[in-house]
């Protein structure tokens, strides 16, 4: 496993970083998930993240819990503040309240004193940005968290974020968590390079493209039953379009060349670029962690990056 640099931050984390989206808390079972983060940790991978609202809390209580083995100071850990916790009008959102509140409570369901990075979820249109600011600059002040990030935030959001941050001596957001992957690329435009001009760096979710980018879904085939695309309350039409499963069995080819699997060239084309840190993926065995990791430190020629370029358009 090699390491990387959070932005502008001292902070080192690794490639490949293990997320428990739709993973841990509910879908899987509590052993595999555990079999999972402690197959990370042994990988070499001192990276992971959760948020508050998956399993409203069960997720946090889960990496918690398994993490709590090892040493405080031998792992980096991401959860997250912004999506519904209750049913009351202060539930949610990026509040001063609400903020102070899910911080104390994430810390409780995990089990720790602090958190490495604390996200906000999303931008909250009915949050003046800076109260939303201040409370995270507290929360950096009190010990809570060590690092502030954002995610899918406007590349117009981070700027006013940053420029308010400088203007009232704020602590500074140092990382942002896109949806990336060779069929999501919209960072690439504004995003990627406003957070390089600030000194944010990408850990981007979805490099697989919800397991599009593995190759188990093919054209005139029916969804694999335990696949993501068969569960119910998904919608993964958009990204399981013929054109992209199309660009699929292209890219297909190439991993073969290059002696990887499709997943492999999948992240490895994410860590091609130098503002990502980390790629945030999903295990429900460990298997699929073992596979995954082996993307850090593969360098893609140019060559090669031009004939996937040109598949993907």
């Amino acid at each position: 496993m090699e390491y990387r640099r959070l932005g502008n931050t001292g902070l080192k984390v690794s490639e490949i970083s293990l997320g428990s989206w739709l993973t841990y808390g509910g879908y899987v079972e509590e052993q595999k998930a555990v079999a999972s983060i402690d197959k990370a940790y042994e990988l070499g991978i001192n990276f992971f993240d959760t948020a508050n609202v998956y399993m409203r809390g069960e997720a946090e209580k889960v990496v918690g819990k398994t993490l709590r083995k090892y040493p405080r100071s031998s792992y980096v850990l991401a959860t997250k503040v912004f999506g519904k916790m209750g049913d009351g009008p202060n539930d949610q959102g990026l509040s001063r309240k609400h903020i102070t509140e899910q911080c104390d409570a994430s810390l409780q369901r995990l089990g720790l004193d602090y958190v490495d990075i604390y996200y906000c979820h999303r931008y909250h249109q009915d949050t003046p940005l800076e109260e939303t600011l201040r409370a995270l600059d507290d929360l950096v002040r009190q010990g809570k968290i060590l690092y502030v990030g954002i995610s899918e935030w406007t590349a117009q959001q981070i700027t006013d974020a940053i420029h308010l941050a400088d203007k009232k001596l704020l602590d500074r957001i140092v990382v942002n968590q896109p949806n990336y992957s060779m069929l999501q690329r919209y960072i690439e435009k504004e995003v990627m390079p406003v957070s390089e001009k600030h000194g944010i760096g990408q850990v981007v979710f979805s490099p697989l493209a919800q397991g599009v980018l593995t190759g188990k879904y093919k054209k005139s085939e029916a969804v694999p039953e335990d696949s993501r695309a068969a569960q119910k309350d998904l919608n993964m039409s958009r990204v399981l379009s013929e054109e992209n499963l199309d660009k699929v069995e292209q890219l297909k080819g190439i991993a073969k060349e290059e002696n990887l699997s499709l997943a492999q060239l999948a992240i490895a084309w994410i860590l091609r670029q130098p503002n990502v840190a980390s790629a945030l993926v999903g295990a429900s065995r460990p298997e699929q962690l073992e596979e995954n990791t082996k993307a850090s430190g593969v360098k893609l020629s140019g060559e090669t990056l031009e004939r996937i370029e040109g598949i993907l358009g």
